[in-house]
């Protein structure tokens, strides 16, 4: 089964649900805003991919925060992804034991068609 993690607003989360049922593949979703990720979550996926990937630093969320003056550490991004899980980039799709982070298209049939 696919997992995919994002907001129901963001242009990419939109393009790969788009994605999955144009391909008719099972899948489900889990919006941030309405069912929170915890840091148990967020340290797997950091088990498949680097924070850097998934920390994202261009949302109106990071700007807002003024996140970029506090120079933050790693650890300090992994305190922020779980207290912000508007800071994570998305969408992050869970599938067998991969991650995808964020939608390219060549990516997602590349992996999952």
């Amino acid at each position: 089964m696919i997992h995919i993690y994002g907001i129901k607003n963001c242009d990419s989360t939109k393009k790969a649900l788009s994605f999955l049922k144009k391909n008719s593949l099972e899948f489900t979703f889990h919006d941030y805003k309405e069912e929170q990720v915890g840091c148990d979550k967020i340290e797997s996926w950091l088990q498949k991919t680097t924070l850097k990937q998934l920390f994202n630093k261009r949302s109106t969320t990071y700007k807002t925060l003024n996140l970029k003056e506090l120079n933050l550490d790693e650890n300090a991004q992994k305190e922020w992804l779980c207290k912000e899980n508007i800071l994570i980039k998305r969408p992050v799709l869970e599938y067998k034991n991969k991650l995808l982070v964020g939608f390219k298209q060549e990516e997602y049939e590349g992996e999952l068609l």
